[in-house]
């Protein structure tokens, strides 16, 4: 409508609204509608017109920026059936952040179904999500929302047709299964892609990772981001290979780290060769060891010492600086080979108490076994509730009630949930939630009864995962 049928509507609502007649206002097209009508029925046409025209040519246009988006994309689960929804929301609405909320997601999933888009969504940016909403994930991200990924094989061909979370999954799925092929279409494809996603791409060979990837790793030293070439030079040595042949000044750094930590003996009978955090005289000194645990390599630091990795790693000394320990075991997270790795995990849930939750360091490059022996291990040995807190990367529903009563922890957990303190009752709410992630239906059952009968309320929120757990049996 243009200004004058603008103004002209509107002198005709005043004369409504005064009680007149509007028929000499109307425009001439309206007229001829309503004029063969006696005088009320003639109003009554009019104000029906006017009315449809307020509801329909008074509508603000679209801005031009807005684009239209294709349909959200179907996954491969069925929705969470609909009288759970309830009980999910209530899970969702006690979770502190993105993290918690991806723990009831990656929960449900596990159990066969996904959430209704309007109890949640993935972040384009969060790589936590469970790979089920990959297709969410890129539909949100797309550009302009004009097409979805595919779902054929990712090939060279179809390199294009994936978006970048649904490639990934898909490269990482292809490094379980063909390893070589997944090398050579991050070889072939990944050099024109931008740093951020060329890093993300050269993390995904840390799957399956063997001796045949080292000359294309070895080849990254000459890419442009000197993330790449850093994340290359770890894996790289995660095989027992040398690393970046220009950077001079990593074995200056080795040898460096080295002089910070004590060589000695132990044992009378049979004698062993030791390894300890050296005293150190300064904070700064401290600093600058940590920095250097943090650029070194675990293979590098051990042929200092003439040793092996599993050698180095087993003659270590646990307890003479908390720090050291920590940055020590962090860094053989990142650059030790796999026997390594294990080896530390094995020595240290073994050991218990204390040096077993280094182990949540090492959880990124831990099986799945390893990882379950580790949280029962926790459950037999610490009182410390924040411990459980920190897991993340394990499989959801598994934790049998016997893992619990096997312990300490459950004591723990009910002498703070029957006490005041608030701070430990925080603690309870997340360890709570931690438990609702792995615990079995017929566990989160059995723990939501021994919590209420230490004094917990029944309707409690930090229940809510607990309870969606049980309901999913």
């Amino acid at each position: 409508m243009n200004e004058s049928e603008l103004t002209g509507l509107a002198a005709m609502r005043d004369c409504w609204i005064t009680g007149g007649a509007a028929f000499d206002l109307a425009p001439a097209a309206w007229k001829a509608i309503a004029g063969n009508a006696n005088p009320d029925e003639r109003e009554r046409r009019l104000l029906a017109i006017a009315a449809q025209a307020i509801e329909i040519a008074l509508r603000p246009a679209a801005p031009k920026t807005l684009k239209q988006r294709p349909p959200l994309p179907k996954l491969a689960l069925p929705m969470l059936p609909e009288q759970l929804r309830p009980l999910l929301r209530a899970a969702l609405k006690h979770a502190a952040d993105a993290r918690y909320k991806t723990r009831v997601a990656t929960l449900v999933a596990s159990r066969g179904f996904v959430l209704h888009p309007m109890d949640w969504m993935p972040a384009a940016s969060y790589r936590e999500s469970p790979d089920v909403y990959a297709p969410w994930v890129d539909w949100q991200a797309g550009v302009d929302g004009e097409k979805q990924s595919s779902r054929e094989q990712l090939t060279a061909e179809t390199w294009d047709d994936f978006y970048p979370a649904a490639r990934r999954i898909a490269l990482a799925d292809l490094r379980r299964t063909a390893p070589a092929l997944a090398r050579q279409l991050i070889e072939a494809k990944g050099s024109s892609e931008a740093a951020e996603i060329r890093s993300a791409l050269i993390e995904l060979m840390g799957v399956g990772l063997s001796a045949d990837d080292a000359p294309f790793l070895k080849g990254l030293f000459a890419d442009r981001s000197g993330k790449v070439r850093e994340l290359a030079g770890r894996l790289l040595a995660r095989l027992g290979e040398q690393g970046n042949p220009r950077d001079g000044g990593l074995e200056d750094a080795t040898a460096e780290l080295a002089a910070f930590i004590s060589e000695g003996n132990s044992g009378f009978f049979r004698r062993r060769t030791t390894y300890a955090p050296a005293k150190l005289k300064s904070p700064s000194q401290e600093s600058r060891r940590i920095d250097l645990f943090a650029t070194c390599y675990l293979g590098d630091l051990a042929a200092r010492f003439g040793v092996t990795e599993s050698d180095f790693v087993g003659a270590w000394q646990f307890g003479f600086d908390d720090k050291a320990d920590l940055f020590f075991v962090r860094m053989v997270s990142v650059s030790g080979g796999e026997a390594a790795v294990a080896h530390l995990a094995d020595t240290l849930v073994a050991e218990g108490g204390k040096p077993a939750l280094l182990v949540l360091h090492l959880m990124a490059r831990l099986d799945s076994g390893r990882k379950r022996a580790l949280i029962r291990q926790i459950l037999k040995d610490t009182v410390d509730l924040h411990a459980l807190i920190q897991v993340e990367g394990v499989e959801a529903g598994w934790l049998e009630w016997g893992d619990l009563t096997n312990g300490q922890t459950l004591p723990a957990l009910r002498s703070a949930v029957a006490g005041n303190n608030e701070p430990l009752q925080r603690s309870v709410d997340q360890i709570l939630e931690t438990l609702g992630l792995l615990a079995t239906a017929a566990t989160a059952e059995k723990l939501i009864g021994d919590v209420v009968a230490a004094g917990m309320a029944p309707a409690a929120p930090s229940l809510g995962l607990l309870r969606l757990n049980a309901s999913l049996a």
